[in-house]
């Protein structure tokens, strides 16, 4: 279903997984399935504690665990059951997972320079960004189709997954997909149905959406 044609004020919250001991570390997780800290299942906890009070009508989320657990989360204070999917999964990044921020720069600093030029790369011979999108997208609308009149769909994923998600549903070409900042650990961003399709309304939150009031509304 088009999202221009639908007029059915439907939601998709975007939600990235709690903080894992990758995260802290800085290292480059890609596909590889590391599980939350406890200071990472804490933030799932107290941000499911916000997203149950959207009364949302479905959760999807990625199979690894550090998403799977942070989905279980609001699955346990909004009664609702989760669907995986590994379309959900972040990007693989081949040879670049598992090293720090600092030694990819060290060994592949062209490849990296290129990435943030918005330049189509295959980070550590891995996926394409417009891959991630190609395989991620399609499993977030296909869900937001069954959605109800003004329901609301959460996708619990990755950043790099989500950014480039939002980047597909806003129709935004892929070399302006980096001007889309990272979300923090258990923040989300939020897509509504516009007029003319997606559009992006809260990025990178830790609180409920407020209504917009002014002359954009």
């Amino acid at each position: 279903m088009n999202a221009s044609r639908s007029g059915k004020g439907r939601r998709i919250v975007l939600w990235r997984h709690g903080q894992t001991a990758w995260n802290l570390e800085r290292r480059f997780q890609g596909s590889t399935d590391i599980e939350l800290t406890e200071t990472g299942i804490g933030q799932a906890r107290r941000a499911a504690r916000l997203l149950a009070s959207l009364k949302p009508d479905a959760i999807v989320a990625s199979d690894l665990r550090r998403a799977a657990a942070t989905a279980a989360e609001l699955s346990a204070v909004s009664g609702l059951p989760v669907a995986h999917d590994a379309a959900l999964r972040e990007t693989y990044a081949g040879a670049w997972q598992g090293l720090t921020h600092e030694e990819i720069i060290e060994r592949y600093g062209e490849q990296y320079a290129a990435w943030k030029r918005g330049e189509p790369v295959r980070r550590g011979g891995g996926e394409l960004e417009t891959e991630v999108a190609d395989r991620a997208a399609p499993v977030v609308l296909e869900h937001a189709d069954k959605l109800p009149e003004n329901g609301t769909l959460v996708v619990v994923s990755h950043g790099g997954t989500i950014r480039t998600t939002i980047g597909r549903l806003l129709g935004l070409e892929a070399h302006h997909w980096e001007g889309l900042g990272g979300l923090s650990n258990c923040c989300w961003s939020v897509l509504g149905e516009g007029a003319r399709g997606w559009r992006l309304l809260e990025h990178n939150a830790g609180t409920l959406p407020e209504p917009v009031l002014g002359d954009d509304d």
